[in-house]
């Protein structure tokens, strides 16, 4: 777990970079609201607006993503007087915020912008009941939301942009479907009646914190698209939670609320949000952990018995999670994972074929845009994979399996980007030998994703010359292809539950 988090490739510093802004986005947004005379409640208000517009908002291009920011408040301030207004009317509240937690799931269907505004609706329903918010706060609050998000999208969209420099990335979708064979629908019903669980056992638990499970469940099944991936979810959630209780012991407790050094761990925290977030869940929830009871420190109210029942809170939540994705209409890792890996191969394809263009004299043609897709793709994978190759999964074989599709789908990965670095050098292009090989490890790749191959072999081996007898450019596409051959033993392998073309 150390290992994922601070050996784990960082290309071109991006997850660096998206954490240091993030810090000073918030940071920004924060001391705004205080300059402005806001409350501490309407500050860190304010300061959760900023860190969810600039963690959440993930749409391809930066026009895109000014957009949806600035929808985030159409979005948010209804949700928010709406909890406010229901504050004192405890069954309508609750209603209320499983219909958040439902529509909030169900929105992923429309792509990074609906789970960005999905996400700040149900985050906003959960910060009235953290911070307690009654109506005659709310000019206040709707005043502190709009300045944090002005101070962080000058940071994110004025001084410090670094995706206009990046190659666009076509952020990929949740497999499709239709009814309740769309993965967001029957999700979206597995999250309200989870969440329903999560509430009532948390009301159990607590009168004052019950939120905090149903927060639990809800983050559980953001980013996921199986039983599987939810189940792993939940257990590195609790993970991380149990572990940020007890940093929390040491850091945030013997605060009592001190405001710079509680400002300086925060700080902290934020960046580990940012940084960790897309290599470790687990570490993540630690980060959030400490963060939430640093600022249960400010509020004067923090002290080791709520930090206990935070855990266990979290535990009722996760529980809630399992429960649902088990039991009501579970969508199977198997399907997804299918899913994921034939996209990941399609882009394979598109990345060789682009580099064909390009190699043939194209100057239209750019693999680069896709090579930063298949990073993403291959992501996704690996998430899917994860309840595959967990050292609690008692399917040794499909493990074994998993791991070698994971090994040979990154060594593709690798050589795709040298195939790409080559199509860019102006000196290789027009070289009719590179051209035709990258025409034949396309056709390779078609006839590993083609529904006929299912039960056999994706191809035989493509006769390119070995890469220590001519040029050394030829080596990646002879990796390339010798990649894909292997990868035909596992993804076709004749058992009962295959990894791909079921």
């Amino acid at each position: 777990m150390l290992k994922r988090v601070f050996v784990a490739p960082d290309p071109g510093r991006v997850r660096l970079r998206f954490a240091a802004r993030a810090v000073i986005g918030i940071g920004l947004a924060v001391t705004v609201c205080g300059l402005a005379g806001h409350s501490l409640v309407a500050a860190i208000t304010g300061g959760l607006a900023a860190l969810l517009a600039l963690f959440t908002v993930g749409d391809a291009t930066v026009r895109g993503q000014a957009v949806t920011t600035a929808l985030l408040p159409v979005v948010g301030f209804p949700v928010l007087a709406l909890a406010a207004f229901l504050h004192d009317v405890p069954v309508a509240r609750d209603v209320a915020f499983l219909a958040v937690l439902g529509a909030g799931v169900y929105a992923r269907r429309w792509g990074p912008r609906g789970h960005s505004l999905g996400v700040f609706a149900f985050m906003t329903f959960f910060a009235t009941q953290f911070l307690h918010t009654v109506p005659e706060q709310l000019p206040e609050l709707f005043a502190a939301i709009l300045l944090s998000l002005c101070a962080s999208s000058t940071v994110r969209f004025g001084l410090w942009c670094y995706e206009r420099r990046l190659p666009p990335v076509l952020a990929p979708t949740v497999p499709g479907g239709r009814g309740l064979a769309r993965t967001t629908t029957r999700q979206a019903v597995q999250a309200t009646l989870g969440g329903a669980f999560a509430l009532a056992a948390g009301q159990v638990l607590s009168h004052e914190r019950w939120y905090w499970a149903v927060g639990a469940t809800w983050w559980v099944f953001v980013n996921t698209a199986s039983s599987g991936e939810t189940l792993v979810r939940s257990f590195r959630r609790v993970l991380g939670t149990v572990i940020g209780i007890g940093a929390g012991f040491v850091l945030a407790v013997p605060l009592h609320g001190a405001p710079v050094p509680s400002a300086v761990i925060v700080a902290v925290s934020v960046f580990g949000i940012f940084y960790t977030a897309a290599v470790s869940y687990t570490w993540m929830m630690l980060a959030v952990t400490v963060m939430a009871g640093v600022l249960y420190g400010l509020l004067g109210v923090l002290n080791p018995g709520l930090l206990a029942l935070r855990v266990a809170e979290t535990g009722v939540g996760a529980l809630g999670a399992v429960l649902a994705v088990l039991l009501v209409l579970p969508v199977t890792t198997h399907a997804t994972t299918n899913a994921w890996i034939e996209r990941a191969l399609r882009c394979v394809h598109t990345c060789t074929a682009e580099a064909a263009a390009r190699l043939a004299g194209s100057e239209s043609a750019d693999p680069a845009p896709r090579v930063a897709e298949l990073e993403q793709l291959l992501g996704k994978v690996r998430f899917s994979l994860a309840p595959l190759v967990h050292p609690f999964s008692p399917l040794r074989a499909r493990k074994e399996r998993a791991r070698q599709v994971l090994a040979l789908l990154d060594a593709c990965a690798r050589e795709v980007r040298g195939l790409a670095s080559i199509a860019a050098d102006p000196e290789a292009s027009h070289d009719d030998r590179l051209a035709a090989a990258c025409w034949r490890v396309e056709a390779a790749v078609e006839a590993l994703t083609a529904p006929e191959a299912a039960g056999g072999p994706a191809t035989d081996a493509v006769a390119l010359p070995h890469p220590s007898t001519v040029e050394p450019v030829l080596a990646h596409l002879h990796g390339l292809e010798k990649a894909l051959v292997e990868l035909a033993v596992p993804l076709r392998s004749p058992t009962r539950t295959p990894l791909i073309g079921a």
